[in-house]
């Protein structure tokens, strides 16, 4: 059962390091911990070896450690630490190649429990992409093109983020006020942030993530204003890819996508019948457990079933679980660039360059943790909806080859959401987006909510059609819709 769960909640992810994330020592050559300037000058007063640390009165738990690296290639961004008492969580800033001061900032983060951000950075859409474990080259489709980007290790234990005596964060809840916090505090130094439209996206996970991080973020705004006078950050939207937003939904889905809504069936018709008769059997036990009354243990029976029922034929068939058309490229690395980029962040010399305070790790006690606690069987879309209503805009998409976060169970949990516009949002038609004239996808918009396919995409939907994915990203930064 840990090998499904990994799967759909750890969805895309770099395997664990040998490292664990607890009580991690400092590497040497990388910025000591101490070698810290405690007033800030600037953003142009930043330097490549020191830390200078940014604080705010409204958050004495929370600190924020950055410098300025040389990320690859000859592409300078900022890096550091937003220290929370004894937990360190690792980011990584790229300001737009464009007009930093004037261009929108779009916050990422990977999913999980237990993906580090890296794979976003280095292989999906940052500046550089990892060739090999030894090279790096640069990234046409790159999304700092005409937007900030910042991207986030989270929660710890993830990537370069560890804890000193053992913390750890086993809920999205406690991840939102730690990275609301980060993002109150970074902007009350890079000012020239301050008045941009502020977007926050993260794919996988990130559809548990995101929607309860930017409303804690839009709460913190409230509470700031009235506490202190403090200018809001310009919250504009939230942008979820591939997102596992609605659990109960993406595991139900799996019978039609699997079974009937994919232009070719993958699994056989012996078990696509089991699966539908089961189906019923599942939406009543995860609808009584989970839905009208959550009762964690028999939720969890009650997904545990499920998922081993939709997910174990597919996954007996060592198909690759983030892409229907692919197979797993390397022994049990499903992407041949994630092996790349975890050996490439295990050089010292990266990671002194970085700036680093630890050896690379990925949290595979995380998802565990995660699923223990319960907090995966949430259902998320209304926290979506509470920010619609609040005029923040949200952009679901979805690569139509992934299989975990399949584009069935996300274009449904769109339809059945319910808020102010579900109405006309079901009426409008599914129309065709496109680029320099060639068909990316399907769309559907309405009052603030814009749904899109990527066709031939799978999960790493940026990795696998990354001219498409700027183009969506800039329409959609620029224009509000595809």
């Amino acid at each position: 059962m840990h090998r499904f769960i990994a799967l759909i909640i750890g969805c895309a992810h770099i395997v664990a390091s040998r490292q664990t994330y607890a009580d991690q020592t400092p590497l040497r050559g990388s910025v000591p911990r101490n070698a810290v300037n405690t007033t800030f000058h600037g953003v142009e007063a930043l330097d490549y070896d020191h830390y200078t640390r940014l604080e705010h009165p409204e958050f004495p738990r929370h600190g924020v450690r950055v410098k300025k690296t040389n990320l690859c290639d000859g592409v300078t961004a900022y890096t550091g630490y937003i220290d929370v008492e004894a937990r360190h969580l690792w980011f990584w800033l790229t300001e737009s190649d464009n007009n930093p001061s004037n261009d929108p900032v779009v916050f990422w983060t990977n999913g999980g429990p237990g993906a580090s951000s890296s794979l976003a950075l280095y292989g999906e859409f940052g500046p550089c992409r990892v060739l090999n474990e030894n090279t790096t080259v640069p990234h046409p489709y790159a999304w700092n093109r005409n937007a900030s980007v910042i991207y986030i290790d989270q929660p710890i234990g993830v990537g370069f983020s560890y804890a000193d005596h053992g913390e750890y964060v086993s809920t999205t809840e406690e991840a939102a006020v730690d990275a609301a916090a980060f993002i109150a505090i970074l902007f009350e130094h890079f000012t020239q942030f301050k008045d941009v439209p502020f977007h926050m996206a993260g794919e996988s996970y990130g559809g548990r993530y995101i929607p309860l991080f930017a409303a804690e973020l839009y709460d913190q705004n409230t509470r700031l204003a009235a506490a202190s006078g403090i200018k809001p950050v310009n919250i504009t939207s939230v942008i979820i890819g591939n997102g596992l937003v609605d659990t109960h939904s993406q595991f139900q889905a799996l019978y039609d996508f699997q079974c009937t809504s994919v232009g070719k069936t993958v699994l056989d018709i012996s078990t696509c019948v089991r699966m539908k008769q089961v189906l019923a059997r599942c939406k009543k036990w995860q609808t009584a457990a989970c839905i009208e009354q959550f009762e964690h243990m028999n939720c969890q029976a009650a997904s545990d079933f499920c998922l081993d029922e939709f997910m174990q034929p597919y996954v007996a068939q060592n198909r690759n679980p983030y892409d229907i058309t692919q197979l797993c490229e390397v022994d049990d690395w499903c992407y041949k660039i994630s092996k790349d980029i975890y050996f490439y962040l295990l050089r010292s010399d990266v990671q002194a360059n970085l700036g680093t305070d630890v050896d690379f790790s990925n949290g595979n006690q995380l998802a565990t943790r995660f699923h223990a606690d319960g907090d995966f069987f949430h259902e998320n879309h209304d926290y979506v909806a509470a920010l619609l209503h609040r005029g923040i805009k949200a952009l679901v998409y979805v690569g139509t080859y992934d299989f975990v976060c399949n584009w069935v169970g996300v274009e449904q949990w769109t339809l059945k959401m319910e808020w102010v516009g579900q109405g006309g949002f079901a009426k409008q038609s599914l129309r065709p987006w496109t680029v320099n004239g060639h068909p990316a996808g399907k769309t559907r918009s309405y009052g603030g909510l814009t749904y899109a396919t990527v066709e031939a995409a799978g999960h790493l939907v940026p990795y696998d059609k990354p001219k498409e994915s700027l183009e969506m990203l800039n329409r959609w930064l620029f224009d509000g819709e595809l």
